[in-house]
């Protein structure tokens, strides 16, 4: 069993520099600790604590009103999850991000509609988070060890909220409503997840969650970078010729300035430096994104279909395989990276009404991307 610390998260404590409000200094000059070490702690990263280190902490919590002294030293410390679908269940409070469109006629709420797969991948999404993905029911027949049965991590509280697709409303209008959603997320306090379904193509908020995550400036292109190397992040959507194409780091039509995307799909980065592309012919492909901070319980998520298929199909591959979407790619400083691609095979058949009835499913190939590409940005951050 792992334990995360959570003092940053019962402090509301960010890593933005440009949003501390001196919680170092106070920390230190009330319990007389070493500045490093609050800083180690905080960041989940210190590998032991003293037990004098431990009651000063608490003391300040108390003194501070953070926490009582029921609560303490318990409140401190967080069970890990041991598998994808807990990584999410173990979360307080979860918020599923959905984009929507208009569809012909007047612009009322009743005529905006959520896209058949997206619907599917959600209702996935909620099944796997209450089941475990099927695992509750053997953790119930599991006696812990005061001889009641295991515990089942559950939310407490699940949310869905639609932001707009873009092309369905102005530009402005759904990059404001997904920044209000994502910063919204990222100021509250708490153990908490957002999960965004769909690409960049159709929910915005995906664009702010990889920009966040590797340091790019959201909605502005990277087309036009000088070489693929500087590309920020080491994943990229090619839109279709037809599709709407908004602005953004983490998707557009080039790898670089020299160097051509000609194929409709999602290209990554190997550990040499170079990119391959994940689709042919035949194939389709979605993309599984997840960054955990400990300190924080913060988990940030994207589960992307290049197509309507693909996303269908990467609900029934999270339903049946999500164990293998775990352990993390890339595991730094109290930080857990997860970032696979999903390639499916026989998908070059027209689409039929079957397909979203009863998904007969095709053969995926799950690749988890390179640990050193990841490594190469997140280092930077």
């Amino acid at each position: 069993m792992r334990y995360a610390f959570r003092l940053a998260e019962l402090l509301g404590h960010t890593p933005d520099r440009r949003k501390r409000p001196g919680t170092i200094k106070s920390i230190v000059e009330h319990t007389g600790l070493d500045r490093h070490q609050v800083a180690s702690l905080l960041k989940n990263e210190a590998k032991y604590i003293p037990l004098d280190a431990l009651s000063r902490l608490c003391d300040y919590l108390i003194d501070h009103g953070y926490a009582t002294a029921d609560q303490l030293p318990g409140a401190l410390f967080q069970i890990n999850a041991e598998n994808f679908w807990e990584l999410l269940a173990r979360r307080g409070d979860i918020e599923i991000v959905i984009g929507v469109r208009q569809n012909d006629g007047d612009d009322s709420p009743e005529n905006a509609t959520v896209v058949a797969s997206d619907s599917v991948l959600f209702g996935e999404l909620l099944n796997g988070v209450s089941t475990l993905g099927g695992a509750a029911k053997h953790k119930t027949n599991v006696e812990g060890e005061d001889g009641k049965p295991a515990e089942v991590p559950m939310p407490d509280r699940l949310q869905q909220t639609l932001v707009w697709s873009p092309g369905q409303v102005t530009l402005e209008d759904a990059r404001e409503r997904a920044t209000e959603v994502f910063e919204g997320f990222v100021e509250a306090t708490g153990d908490r997840g957002l999960v965004c379904i769909g690409s960049v193509k159709s929910n915005p908020v995906v664009e702010l969650m990889f920009s966040d995550a590797f340091g790019c400036t959201p909605f502005v292109t990277e087309d036009d970078v000088d070489d693929v190397s500087a590309r920020s992040c080491p994943f990229f959507l090619r839109y279709r010729d037809s599709d709407p194409k908004p602005g953004a780091a983490s998707a557009g039509v080039r790898l670089s300035k020299n160097e051509d995307a000609p194929e409709p799909g999602f290209y990554y980065e190997k550990d040499d430096g170079t990119w391959a592309y994940a689709g042919g012919k035949g194939k389709d492909s979605a993309l599984v994104f997840y960054i955990f901070r400990e300190a924080l319980g913060r988990l940030d998520m994207v589960l992307s279909g290049f197509s309507g298929r693909a996303t269908r199909l990467l609900a029934k591959t999270l339903a049946i395989r999500g164990e293998e979407f775990w352990p993390p790619v890339y595991e730094h400083g109290g930080m857990q990276v997860g970032a696979y691609l999903v390639q499916y095979e026989n998908t070059d058949t027209k689409p039929s009404r079957d397909d979203l009835l009863y998904n007969p499913g095709g053969a995926a190939q799950i690749m988890p991307l390179s640990r050193k590409a990841l490594e190469r940005r997140l280092s930077k951050r």
